[in-house]
């Protein structure tokens, strides 16, 4: 079965400052390393505030509505802005991470990968900040939970920052897993193990600075893997941020393309042992655009593969 990708072109209307890290080349170069690849091609359609309320309140939501500027480029925090075209972005990645959802639960697909942006992971449930607005694989799991009748969806997050929003966001939901690795200490700040969720349903892996592939093929061997199936998931959600690249500029993880790709086809391979294979996976973050167009790329050659 193949693999889909989903993206939209709204989401390069998406504009932050010069020299900001989370720019539109970001998404330009990951759709052209994937051009080659024979994929299942999807648009995604824009999130509803009904859609967004399954993990944000209305009141957020039109909070974020409301700060979109007419013109140029408005700071939200430090880090976080908006320009015109950012809220239908924003929409664009949420819409996007549904679809997934109906994709691999209707068998369209056997899995998919959302090229979106803004990224999502650090949103939490009335905070936009890290360069996120919406909680975009937060509202997958839900929505598959909710809307599909899934008894347990699990979120894996890569990212090499914490993905504090969707812990945030799945804290008190029993029916969800969420496993995040992440360097530590970096920003947010937040991810120790002591952090555990309201349910036991997190499990946090900080992996220390300078650490690579060895460190990281350990953490998950040992501790993610096993509790992936001890908690037997009906679909995976993945947070593919692929900043925990040697190359990436905003931390200090030594991850190769090849870690990527190791992990990737780890967690489809549980996905295939209790989910029939089903994979939704969520661009985060990656800031080097070579580190993450090939990274992007190597994740998504081992989607296909496991779809096949």
């Amino acid at each position: 079965m193949t693999t889909a990708l989903i993206t939209h072109a709204d989401c390069l209307e998406h504009v932050t400052p010069d020299g900001h890290p989370e720019q539109v080349a970001r998404l330009e170069h990951v759709l052209h390393a994937l051009a080659p690849l024979d994929l299942l091609r999807l648009s995604a359609p824009e999130a509803s505030d009904a859609d967004l309320a399954r993990v944000h309140p209305q009141r957020y939501i039109d909070r974020i509505a409301g700060l979109a500027p007419e013109s140029g480029e408005i700071a939200i925090d430090e880090d976080t802005w908006m320009s015109p075209g950012s809220m239908r972005a924003a929409r664009r990645g949420a819409g996007a991470a549904i679809r997934a959802v109906d994709a691999v639960m209707a068998r369209e697909a056997g899995n998919a990968f959302c090229a979106t942006r803004p990224p999502g992971h650090h949103a939490e449930r009335e905070t936009p900040m890290g360069f996120c607005l919406f909680g975009n694989a937060a509202l997958a799991a839900k929505y598959a939970l909710d809307h599909h009748g899934l008894e347990r969806v699990a979120v894996v997050d890569f990212d090499v920052h914490h993905g504090n929003g969707t812990q945030d966001l799945l804290w008190d939901e029993p029916r969800a897993l969420f496993i995040s690795s992440q360097q530590f200490p970096l920003w947010p700040g937040t991810g120790a193990t002591s952090e555990r969720g309201a349910h036991d349903n997190v499990l946090n892996l900080p992996l220390p600075p300078g650490s690579g592939g060895t460190e990281m093929h350990r953490a998950y061997t040992t501790e993610a893997l096993p509790r992936l199936r001890e908690f037997r998931p009906e679909l995976i959600v993945i947070s593919a941020g692929f900043d925990a690249h040697r190359d990436d500029p905003l931390a200090q993880l030594r991850w190769e393309h090849e870690d990527f790709a190791w992990l990737t086809q780890a967690l489809c391979r549980i996905a295939a042992e209790h989910c029939e294979g089903r994979v939704v996976s969520v661009l985060e973050g990656g800031y080097d655009l070579a580190a993450l167009a090939g990274s992007a790329r190597a994740h998504v050659e081992e989607l296909i593969e496991a779809g096949k």
